[in-house]
């Protein structure tokens, strides 16, 4: 075969071209000098990063936004400077300069490179890939941290959603137009009374923000500040500007012959808690005095018209707060506040989101990359999810905090559709409501479990549960003592937030742990568990994805993963262990959180896994010995586990005369020594029990049931203890599978599954043949089992889109790589530096010239890594008779073509009842999938028949759904007529058969299936 069939012709790296270095610098300091007008040490320190980073811009030009250089360009420029400004030292005379007139913030940089704020952040994370190493040498190793880019992106996401949500309420409260004497609408303008009450109220918020809030700033507790804010509208705004009439009971709650209880009429609706709201409520009024100067008074003494007919007890009036002149002279404070709060810190300004500057804003949406605020789903599921409409009958189970007040205060609108923030809200409630009850220790089944161990384990257990969420949510003081990611409160506020999140994860941890417990007693028949409940590893991890869930119901901007691994001292191998029974062992769990498990899970197999520090590599030396050497050099195998003593003394913990647990370090340290931990030399001999990891990548929300090789298969999964054995170096001995082997084999498994799935979409969005998915799937084990090294560092979507080009070529067909990343960018989970910004170490490519690391575009991976590598492999695929199997590339003659021992064998495209549903007709948006198992459960089925949910819009306008199920149902039988409506309980009925089902359902020949028999035309790129 020539070299032109691995070689990528069709799209090469643009070349730097003649770009003039010394032009550039000249306008990046216009840039600086008049656009921003830096002070000289500012201007000093950007002109540094600049120079030594121009040429990695030059290197990428056409890599960056659009393209075009001048674009990379204004880019660059604004990625230098936001970095500068976050990260640049400020001694005294800096800090004595912040009320001057040159600071900037992040949307004035963006105004004068004439970007949005959300293209910027889509293009920021592959800036800080490859210029990490420069801010590391110029800032210091823990630039990353005091950079806070990804909390800065978190925070603008959630104000963005938090913007819409009270643009949306206060649409629903008060008028857009004020009302003349002749009852006419009159639209109000921009300075208008209306905009003017809207206006207010955000920046009321923003200074609740700045002054009450702590410095996490949740989702929820911002959400629980507008409602508060939106409390103190109500009884301000004039009632001429009201949407709603008071006394509508369906609206509002009343309390007997006081009125309406406002509070608790805003609680029911969004989901809040009344406690929250009244301390919230608090902070806010206290603002409005100090900051606004206004005198509060009892709303009982108080004689207004706008109090008419509400409850006063409790709430607090401030007279003329909402008439001119008053509010126009609060408008102006309220805003010279926030600038002098955010003057020359460099971040984002607020307010933008109340001025609509559109342009600055942009379009489009974060959640594909570092951000996941409500999963990150296909179009589909955001149409089917439960959350999508919040009084679906069709809705699976649903958690205590989902049943309850579906009431949005507009009466006519009880069917409100869920948003991210409304979703937030119910999920708290259900930490609220299961967890937060709960005791702060061990229940005494719990206890029962841990004191029948062979020793009794309820001290060492309550201690370790002290330190690491200690560890995880610190108090004030600790100073720089706090570890990387971690928080480093700095007021009361502070305090209160961290001590409360310790207690929810406390407590969630406690309830798991027993449930997990029961579980394995009735398997076991009997109660002694002290091979899992002391493995210090297993608790870690157990605690880490308690603490993570808290902070995920919470939507923290501060905290973002992997900050729980950090504080616990485990990896991201260590947390994939759990998740899975985590979620299996907590029946309540909200769907969110199950949604976000199972998002985090492939995060951590797709990527994180295979970074630097993994444990993953530790077990690899041992299951793969011939890794080892590979391993060893690029530096990528875990530290060591801190000790439990090292982190309460590092964090300064007091452990509240709790005596250390020594016993457990030595397990840890000294792996092998004590059977109570076990080295992966040591055969998996040990009972099969029910917290295990099942042998599939499955989805806890879309119950994917992807059977492999055999699915008739019973043998019991590998036990979760021999999961966390503690991995050693040594080439393990024979006579049977080692611990090692079988993490190792079990995670290349999800590995495997999750790129079936991935392989999958791709070839249904590029309407690709069964085989071409086959050889894709075919080449991507062998490249796992043995081209191991290839995922090393990487993402392992680089490798699958590197299968499909090379599978492409090999297979002559007419497919650029051009059109592959189209396809690809279009799925919800992109990122652009997957495709943008491959890890390389040039010494061992023994590329010429080249040495050291570094991030190169997947063209240039591809051409230089991938296909001297994997040229023998793709060979093998090749059509008969076009290519010399013997004819191997010089650069693959070192790499041993067999398997690796212990690899898992390589399986046929498995059978993938996808969950998403399947476009069916070619003249209606009608779609099939399978019915979810929850719901299968509830329904009486006969043994013969499986159950399908069938989604559609409406055929005819107007018309029954009885009458759209009919249609539905002609649709997917083709010709054949149905006489009268769908009978669900009656089987003679000409329902769908599940063979019909199923040839909607998958690929058949390279194209779907459809009742009109069209064929579905391929998606061109863009040119």
């Amino acid at each position: 075969m020539s070299p032109a069939a691995f070689n990528m012709e069709d799209a090469k790296p643009l070349s730097p071209g003649n770009n003039d270095g010394g032009s550039m610098e000249a306008r990046f300091t216009d840039f600086c000098k008049n656009g921003l007008s830096l002070d000289d040490n500012t201007f000093t320190q950007a002109l540094k990063l600049f120079n030594e980073s121009k040429h990695l811009l030059l290197a990428t030009l056409s890599a960056i936004g659009s393209g075009t250089p001048e674009e990379a360009e204004r880019y660059w420029f604004a990625f230098i400077l936001c970095s500068v400004k976050r990260l640049i030292e400020k001694n005294e005379d800096n800090v004595n300069q912040g009320s001057d007139e040159n600071g900037f913030a992040l949307c004035q940089i963006l105004r004068v490179a004439k970007l949005n704020i959300v293209d910027f952040f889509k293009e920021l994370p592959q800036f800080i890939v490859k210029v990490g190493p420069i801010l590391s040498n110029i800032y210091g190793t823990d630039w990353e941290k005091r950079l806070e880019a990804k909390e800065l992106q978190a925070n603008f996401v959630h104000l963005s959603l938090l913007s819409k949500w009270y643009k949306r309420v206060y649409w629903e409260f008060f008028l857009t137009s004020e009302v003349n004497d002749d009852k006419q609408p009159v639209v109000a303008n921009a300075t208008g009374f209306v905009s003017d009450y809207h206006r207010f109220g955000w920046l009321l918020f923003l200074a609740l923000r700045v002054h009450a809030f702590s410095r996490f700033k949740d989702l929820v507790t911002c959400t629980n500040g507008l409602v508060a804010i939106l409390a103190i509208l109500i009884i301000h705004v004039p009632v001429r500007l009201r949407n709603f009439v008071i006394n509508d009971s369906s609206r509002f709650v009343k309390n007997g012959n006081k009125g309406v209880d406002l509070l608790a009429s805003l609680c029911k609706s969004y989901e809040t808690s009344e406690d929250e709201l009244r301390k919230t409520m608090e902070k806010a009024n206290n603002i409005i005095e100090d900051i606004l100067k206004k005198k509060p008074c009892l709303a009982s003494q108080c004689r207004t018209e706008n109090l008419d007919n509400i409850d006063t007890d409790g709430l607090i009036y401030f007279e003329g707060l909402m008439e001119e002149p008053s509010l126009s002279s609060c408008l102006d404070l309220l805003e010279k506040d926030y600038v002098d709060a955010i003057r020359d810190k460099g971040e984002l300004d607020e307010r933008v989101f109340i001025n609509e500057e559109d342009s600055l804003l942009g379009s489009g949406s974060l959640s594909g990359g570092a951000m996941n605020i409500i999963g990150a789903k296909r179009k589909f599921d955001l149409i089917a999810s439960p959350t999508k409409t919040i009084t679906s009958p069709l809705s699976p189970y649903r958690s205590p905090s989902a049943s309850h007040g579906n009431g949005i205060l507009c009466g006519s609108n009880s069917k409100m559709a869920a948003t991210p923030v409304s979703t937030a809200m119910t999920t708290a409630k259900w930490l609220r409501t299961v967890i937060s009850p709960l005791p702060s220790k061990p229940s005494a089944e719990l206890e029962r479990f841990l004191s029948s161990c062979d020793k009794d384990v309820t001290t060492d257990v309550t201690r370790r549960a002290h330190i690491i969420l200690e560890a995880i949510f610190p108090s004030s003081g600790l100073g720089e003592r706090c570890v990387t990611g971690s928080l480093q409160c700095t007021n009361l506020m502070d305090n209160i937030w961290a001590e409360q999140r310790r207690l929810e994860a406390l407590k969630l941890y406690y309830r798991v742990l027993q449930a997990m417990c029961t579980a394995e007693a009735q398997i076991l028949h009997a109660s002694n568990l002290t091979s899992l409940l002391t493995n210090e590893r297993f608790h870690r991890c157990m605690l880490a994805c308690s603490a993570e869930l808290v902070l995920a119901t919470h939507k923290t901007v501060m905290m973002l993963f992997p900050a729980v691994l950090e504080g616990t001292g485990i990896t991201a191998f260590d947390l994939s262990k759990v998740i899975e029974s985590f979620i299996r062992h907590e029946d309540s769990l909200p769907r969110e959180l199950r949604r976000h498990l199972n998002s985090l899970e492939e995060r951590l197999l797709e990527s994180m896994v295979w970074e630097k520090g993994s444990s993953m590599y530790n077990s690899l030396t041992v299951a793969r010995p011939t890794l080892s050497a590979e391993i060893s050099r690029l530096g990528l195998l875990a530290e060591p586990m801190p000790a439990l003593d090292a982190i309460a003394m590092h964090m300064n913990i007091s452990c509240g005369g709790l005596p250390p647990v020594p016993s457990l370090q030595k397990h840890e340290t000294s792996p092998g020594q004590n059977g109570d931990i076990r080295s992966p030399k040591r055969l998996c001999t040990e009972y099969r029990s029910v917290l295990v990891e099942r042998n599939s990548f499955t989805s806890p929300v879309k119950d994917r049931l992807l059977t492999f090789n055999n699915p008739k298969s019973k043998l019991p999964p590998p036990a979760l203890q021999s999961s966390f054995a503690s991995p050693t170096r040594p080439n393990p001995g024979g006579g049977g599978e080692t611990c090692a082997e079988t993490a190792i084999n079990v995670f290349f498994g999800k590995i495997v599954k999750l790129a079936a799935v991935r392989i999958n979409v791709m070839v249904e969005k590029m309407q690709l043949s069964q085989q071409i998915r086959e050889n894709v799937y075919y080449l991507f084990q062998k490249i796992l089992s043995q081209r191991t090294n290839l995922f090393f560092n990487r993402h392992i979507d680089q490798i699958i889109l590197c299968c499909f080009y090379g599978i492409a070529k090999i297979s002559q067909l007419n497919l650029t790589f051009k059109e592959i990343i189209y396809n690809y960018r279009k799925q919800p989970l992109c990122k652009n530096q997957v495709f943008r910004s491959v890890f390389v170490d040039w010494s061992s490519a023994r590329h010429r010239g080249k040495t050291g690391t570094e991030h190169v575009d997947i063209i240039t991976f591809y051409n230089e890594i991938f296909i001297p590598a994997v040229k023998p492999l793709l060979v093998e695929l090749a059509p008969v008779g076009s290519a010399q199997k013997t004819n191997r590339v010089p650069e693959a003659n070192n790499i041993s073509d067999g398997q690796c021992p212990g690899s898992p064998k390589i399986s046929p495209f498995p059978s993938l009842p996808d969950m998403s549903p399947k476009k069916v007709s070619a003249v209606h948006n009608v779609y099939v999938s399978p019915l979810r198992s929850s719901k299968m459960d509830a329904l009486i089925s006969h043994s013969s028949k499986s159950y399908y949910a069938c989604v559609g819009e409406s055929t005819h306008a107007y018309q029954s759904p009885s009458k759209d199920l009919t249609d539905i149902n002609n649709r997917l039988n083709g010709t054949r007529k149905l006489r009268g409506t769908l009978n669900f309980d009656d089987v003679d009925v000409g329902l769908v058969s599940d063979s019909l089902v199923a040839n909607s359902l998958y690929l058949q020949n390279g194209s779907c299936a459809s009742s009109s028999g069209a064929t579905l035309k391929s998606e061109q790129p863009d040119s």
